[in-house]
């Protein structure tokens, strides 16, 4: 291993806790949630290294690096599962029907309005129809853990718009996992998957929920029993929480899931029946350090630091209209369904905003379609086909900087109802 690791782990997390937390603070001084000052210092710092890439050679190399992925992975994982665990299964099953609603038109309008833009300005070529796939697929995707940390900083997480949105997010992270495997086939096949192949997608994806149902329900509470009669390890519920979330996020990865899936639902059934009020407060509260004063910041820098505003000069009307259907398409696919379902207008048009935000899920994707080659064809690329992984990062960073923002906003005019409303 090389000597110099240690060091350049300690500079990158000194560099980034500094500046996200300082940034941070400035935003929640200007009333505005603390993401937003976080990714802030991830676009700034992004900046200075691309102008000064020779003086700061380890922050040049962060965005690939495998280490510092790993750590935004986690990052991912602590938010997935504080967010579960601040939530009830019986707060998500009181929503659960408008959330499927909300998610699947939230997807449907953004995936045929972002194939169908794309389609227009896209030349003629073999790759076609999987470079316009790709970029509906990048605007239908919702970003869990985005909204997750919004609803936490706007104390709206267990408010019923907040279930809702972290209800109808989930639903559009599974839903998303069937655009993604339909998307891979196009690229590696230019078709689509048989019946067959999504078949055996749903049935994975039943499996997990019927699996992850049964541990949470009849074994976590008799585990949880033994561990506070028998066991008397300093800090072992918390632990035990880890274990579980671990687990439950492998099983999420065997079966074709992402593992937010798997982090997320681990917290949601590790409730107080799990373990006692008491203990299940301190657990939250150490769980909540841990993510939003180290992993979290970490996260929201990585997503600043992948901006590449190369495509505005190259293709500026065709990132424009991106970015205005990515706001568009989400805002009415899910403000709309929302509002059908008993929700106020302003809830309504709360909700579809922060169903806006995409972040690292659609980073993941577009760096997904970038290893596969999908930017490079026809050969040599034409600039909208060149630009595409940076207009999608483009519109990942507009919509979550922005969410945020607009909701914080909404929240001072009293545009939202139900804020930090606790479960009877």
């Amino acid at each position: 291993m090389d000597e110099n690791v240690p060091m350049e782990i300690f500079y990158v997390l000194l560099v980034l806790l500094l500046a996200t937390r300082t940034l941070g603070e400035l935003a929640v001084r200007l009333k505005q949630p603390a993401l937003v000052g976080e990714l802030i210092a991830g676009v700034l710092i992004g900046v200075l290294v691309a102008q000064y890439s020779g003086t700061f050679p380890v922050l040049a190399e962060l965005p690939d690096d495998q280490v510092f992925i790993a750590l935004t992975d986690l990052g991912i994982f602590f938010l997935m599962l504080y967010g579960g665990l601040d939530l009830q299964p019986r707060e998500l099953g009181e929503t659960s029907r408008q959330s499927l609603f909300v998610a699947i038109s939230a997807m449907v309008l953004p995936l045929a309005l972002g194939t169908g833009t794309a389609w227009l300005f896209l030349p003629a070529s073999d790759y076609k129809l999987a470079q316009a796939f790709f970029v509906g697929t990048g605007l239908a995707i919702t970003a869990v853990p985005v909204s997750i940390r919004i609803l936490v900083d706007l104390n709206l997480l267990k408010s019923r718009m907040g279930r809702t949105i972290v209800s109808a997010a989930v639903f559009n992270d599974i839903l998303g996992l069937i655009l993604l495997a339909l998307l891979m086939a196009l690229i590696r096949t230019g078709g689509l998957p048989d019946a067959s192949t999504i078949l055996l997608l749903l049935g994975k994806v039943a499996l997990f929920f019927v699996i992850a149902t049964a541990v949470g329900l009849w074994l976590l509470p008799t585990l949880g029993t033994l561990i506070r009669r028998f066991v008397q390890l300093e800090e072992l519920e918390l632990s035990f929480l880890l274990i579980v979330a671990f687990g439950f996020s492998v099983l999420a990865e065997v079966l074709a899931m992402h593992f937010i899936v798997g982090a997320f639902f681990a917290g949601l059934l590790f409730g107080r029946r799990t373990i006692d009020l008491a203990v299940y407060q301190d657990v939250k509260r150490k769980l909540s350090g841990i993510t939003t004063g180290f992993l979290a910041p970490l996260f929201f820098a990585s997503i600043g630091l992948h901006l590449d505003l190369s495509a505005l000069g190259a293709i500026p009307l065709f990132v424009a209209l991106l970015v205005l259907i990515a706001f568009l398409s989400k805002l009415v696919g899910a403000a709309v369904p929302a509002r059908l379902s008993g929700f106020s207008t302003r809830d309504s048009v709360g909700l579809g905003m922060a169903m806006s935000a995409r972040g690292a899920v659609e980073l993941v994707i577009a760096g997904i379609a970038l290893q596969a080659g999908l930017f490079q064809k026809p050969d040599p690329p034409p600039p909208v086909v060149e630009h595409l992984f940076s207009a999608i990062v483009i519109v990942a960073m507009v919509t979550t900087l922005l969410v945020p923002m607009v909701l914080r906003w909404m929240l001072s005019r009293g545009g939202v109802a139900g804020v930090g409303e606790e479960e009877s």
